[in-house]
């Protein structure tokens, strides 16, 4: 007789019950410890620390429209948006359902005057069109798309572009860098505890219509101010000193503020030219450029850098149009390199300068490592290595550009154009008597741990005025091919880091390895793998039912 104790149904119900309480049990404690597990090599599902405490310290929602949306996309832009809607997907778990996302198709309005009139506004707002021309069965295919989104936050909002540099060379570096463009606008938008940033003033800096575009990129996330050095007793209240393109010289107080400044912690990115040279006046034939005397030298030298009395001469370099025939009715003009104006592409393993698109220098001059104990440095930027050196006195005149010039001349690249100066730097007074009229209480000789970052062109925060109407140009657009270089990329990116290192900076690291098939392998090994997808799966389907029928054969042929 079988008792209710030793019966194997109650038995089986009980070890269904103990399964059930077991999964309520681990649901209830996964509801309270959230974690999530990426398995990818490079970890490119993983979400960066900063991004995640900036998401887990919203107040409010914040709303998230993209635009890159259509039944047509091609493969690339698919994967694109893919890996949009994966991490604002990420972003939404980690904030706890505050971030919101949308997908919206601009060229899917009622008619064409209301897709025209939405295009202009989103163009009004920071989100431009692509034009993709493609070849589809034979025929050429062209059409708009939309790779970026609006990102708002209590009534504000901001524009970001998701796709960077030309399309075909840029969909992976575009990937990588989605997580910060979209963590960074919503951090302009969130951010409450700005940080201050002082222009200093008083030496010919650059003008406020030339340094437009970079001052309103600064505003978006920090405060500015115009810091006069011969109005203050110290310097003080400021994270970052931008000293953008001087022309006169620095007296030795507003030299001996600026140090005590660094000495007490504080960063500078100092922006500046080493000669004289204008392109207002190239088209004179005896130009000669010749060294400001800004009186920084010896302080530059002290923290560990120097800036040479020269300019860099690179193959690898912007366009300036000049007449080349024609008469003084219908002149011929063309678009010559322009070697004075290097277009830099080699850069730095280092956040600042991760997946920058071209940089576009103006009479850059040439940069040396000097001694300074404890400090580290990094060249952020180099020419090429078709490049070459010429010492001041610097003939400087576009007739040159009709000259043909010798390769073989252009061998001294790369060279360095830019230096990260990381460490606790010392005084240039140390040992030294302060100049006169300046307070020489609460006197450092060795500062914090600071920044310093030392560009040897000033004219790459100047940006271009548009002719017609006046008004200031994008920072980096050549007015002539109409394509904007990196060099807001390169000044904002730069700021951020000297400003926080372990902030969000810190997204711009991410990696997503492409690992594309080996197409002469392929075309080598085509048989043998088709015969191994196609015949091994059925191969093994038939020997696995013929062993099952033996064994049944066998297992009831005993009985």
């Amino acid at each position: 007789m079988v008792t209710w104790k030793n019966s194997k149904q109650v038995g089986d119900w009980l070890l269904l019950a103990n399964v059930l309480v077991w999964v309520v049990l681990l649901n209830v404690l996964a509801s309270f410890y959230f974690f999530r597990v990426d398995l990818t090599d490079e970890k490119r599902y993983t979400i960066q620390p900063q991004t995640r405490a900036l998401l887990q310290s919203l107040k409010d929602d914040v709303f998230v429209e993209v635009f890159l949306e259509g039944t047509d996309l091609n493969p690339e832009f698919k994967r694109l948006q893919k890996t949009i809607r994966e991490t604002l997907d990420e972003f939404r778990i980690y904030s706890r359902n505050k971030v919101k996302f949308t997908f919206t198709d601009p060229l899917q309005a009622n008619n064409q005057r209301a897709r025209n009139e939405f295009i202009t506004d989103l163009n009004a707002r920071g989100v431009s069109p692509r034009n993709v021309i493609e070849t589809r069965n034979g025929e050429r295919v062209e059409k708009f798309v939309f790779p970026g989104a609006l990102v708002s936050y209590q009534g504000f909002e901001t524009g970001v572009m998701l796709l960077r540099g030309n399309r075909a060379q840029s969909i992976n570096q575009s990937i990588e860098e989605i997580e910060f463009e979209l963590a960074n606008a919503i951090h302009k938008l969130s951010n409450t505890n700005r940080k201050r940033v002082g222009l200093v003033r008083g030496h010919g800096e650059l003008d406020s219509l030339v340094f437009a575009s970079f001052n309103n990129a600064l505003l978006e996330q920090y405060d500015v101010f115009e810091v006069t050095l011969s109005r203050k007793k110290t310097v003080t209240g400021y994270d970052l000193l931008v000293v953008a393109k001087p022309t006169r010289a620095f007296s030795e107080a507003d030299k001996y503020k600026l140090d005590q400044y660094i000495m007490n912690g504080g960063s500078v990115l100092f922006l500046l030219d080493r000669l004289d040279a204008d392109m207002n006046r190239a088209s004179e034939e005896d130009y000669l450029a010749f060294p400001y005397d800004l009186n920084l030298e010896d302080l530059l030298f002290k923290y560990g850098v120097r800036i040479n009395p020269d300019l860099i001469q690179d193959r690898v370099s912007g366009r300036y149009p000049i007449v080349v025939g024609g008469d003084r009715n219908q002149p011929q003009i063309m678009q010559l390199e322009w070697p004075f104006f290097p277009l830099a592409n080699q850069y730095a393993q280092h956040p600042i300068t991760r997946n920058l698109d071209a940089t576009l220098f103006r009479f850059a001059s040439s940069m040396d490592s000097v001694k300074a104990t404890g400090i580290t440095k990094t060249p952020l930027v180099l020419s090429s290595v078709y490049a070459r050196k010429i010492t001041a006195p610097v003939k400087v005149t576009v007739n040159d550009l009709r000259r043909q010039m010798r390769d073989e001349t252009f061998t001294n690249g790369p060279i360095a154009m830019g230096y990260l100066l990381e460490g606790k730097f010392s005084s240039l007074y140390k040992n030294r008597f302060a100049p006169e009229g300046v307070t020489t209480e609460g006197f450092r000789e060795e500062s914090l741990p600071t920044k310093l970052v030392v560009i040897a062109d000033g004219d790459l925060a100047r940006n271009d005025v548009n002719p017609r109407d006046g008004n200031p140009q994008p920072l980096g657009l050549d007015p002539f091919t109409q394509y904007t270089f990196a060099n807001q990329d390169f000044l904002l990116n730069t700021v951020a880091y000297m400003l926080d290192e372990n902030g969000l900076i810190k997204a711009r690291n991410k990696e997503v390895k492409v690992r594309p098939l080996d197409k002469v392998k392929i075309k080598n090994e085509r048989s043998y793998w088709q015969a191994i997808n196609l015949i091994l799966p059925v191969v093994l389907l038939i020997g696995f039912g013929i062993g099952k029928a033996y064994w049944r054969r066998v297992k009831y042929s005993r009985f």
